[in-house]
């Protein structure tokens, strides 16, 4: 954590998102078992603040076998019961059923795709999006790119994809590159 340095306002004041966004935020990621983890993420801060869910993200962790697809896809409604009655986790049903179900849809789409980092990195062609944003008002909610994954993820059965989950989650990913051109991490990813 560097906080000598100018970064993008939204990670600033709290030592957990500073953190991140210094070290995680933005960098291009290609393990497909970290990608999947940032999506069912994603999918889980839906309606609610990053922060929530990254407090929460080592409950996750070991709740989810540390995002090991086949051994969520293989969980039966007792599970998700159990993680119900998790209080580290956010306590949403339908949001416990969709990771067992992305990570179904995942295993689907890495048996025919061979990599699920492959089949993501074909929406940018291999390169990340640069974008020059100067104030955080410019970042939209949603772009055509995030649209066009959107769409893809649903035809293959992902849940908790839509266009907003996946621009945090292609800019998250570092797919795109939304930091700001004040913030010291925009050239270094």
């Amino acid at each position: 954590m560097r906080g000598d340095l100018v970064r993008c306002p939204w990670a600033e004041g709290d030592p957990l998102y500073e953190a991140y966004h210094d070290e995680e935020w933005g960098v291009p990621l290609r393990d497909d078992r970290r990608l999947f983890e940032f999506l069912i993420l994603e999918g889980v801060q839906a309606g609610l603040s990053w922060i929530t869910v990254l407090r929460r993200r080592e409950a996750y962790r070991r709740a989810f076998w540390d995002f090991d697809a086949e051994k969520m896809a293989s969980m039966d409604d007792g599970d998700v019961e159990r993680l119900l009655g998790e209080s580290a986790l956010i306590r949403n049903r339908r949001k416990i059923e969709s990771a067992r179900s992305n990570a179904r849809a995942f295993l689907s789409l890495v048996e025919a795709e061979g990599s699920f980092s492959d089949f993501l990195w074909s929406f940018v062609d291999g390169i990340p999006v640069k974008n020059r944003r100067i104030t955080i008002k410019e970042i939209p909610a949603s772009t055509p790119l995030s649209g066009r994954l959107s769409g893809e993820l649903k035809r293959r059965n992902f849940s908790f994809v839509g266009p907003t989950i996946c621009y945090a989650f292609l800019q998250a990913a570092g797919l795109v590159n939304d930091h700001l051109v004040s913030c010291f991490r925009y050239d270094e990813v």
